[in-house]
């Protein structure tokens, strides 16, 4: 079975979001922009919401984290696959899930109570550093970038 066409899978809690979207989406070429989120998946507000900022050209789905590891294999070749996750933890699931992610974008990890700022648009806690490690161990290549044109960060700042 040929793998699905997955060019990026992003971290970015305001999931899909403006200018971001439409950026990353015309930089990769992606068709299909999967939000893997189980909040989002039942709520047809935001995701209205979400389609109203996401690019032309896009095809939107909006699935649970389970429901992204039960389908993802029946991608055609010609959907080209942007996929976007809330948190690392999220990521993690799909990947153990068999979701064959090769490359992560963090993007936005936004400030909060416990957490440290390590890059421009990232924030941390240790709960995340140890998930970030559980990824690289799967194989999985770690990028900060918060959008295509702005120079990718230095990844052990998350382990500092």
């Amino acid at each position: 079975m040929a793998e699905p066409n997955i060019l990026l899978t992003r971290i970015d809690n305001r999931l899909i979001h403006g200018q971001v979207a439409t950026q990353w989406s015309g930089t990769l070429g992606a068709n299909l922009i999967l939000v893997a989120n189980d909040k989002v998946a039942k709520d047809k507000m935001r995701q209205g919401l979400m389609d109203m900022a996401a690019p032309a050209g896009a095809q939107t789905r909006y699935f649970t984290i389970q429901k992204t590891i039960d389908v993802i294999h029946k991608a055609a070749p010609r959907q080209k696959i942007f996929i976007i996750v809330e948190t690392p933890e999220d990521a993690l699931k799909l990947v153990e899930g068999g979701v064959p992610i090769k490359v992560l974008n963090i993007g936005n990890m936004h400030m909060a109570e416990g957490k440290r700022q390590v890059a421009t648009t990232v924030a941390v806690n240790d709960e995340d550093v140890a998930t970030f490690k559980k990824l690289e161990d799967k194989g999985v290549k770690l990028e900060i970038q918060r959008v295509p044109t702005t120079a990718k960060e230095d990844v052990s700042k998350l382990f500092s």
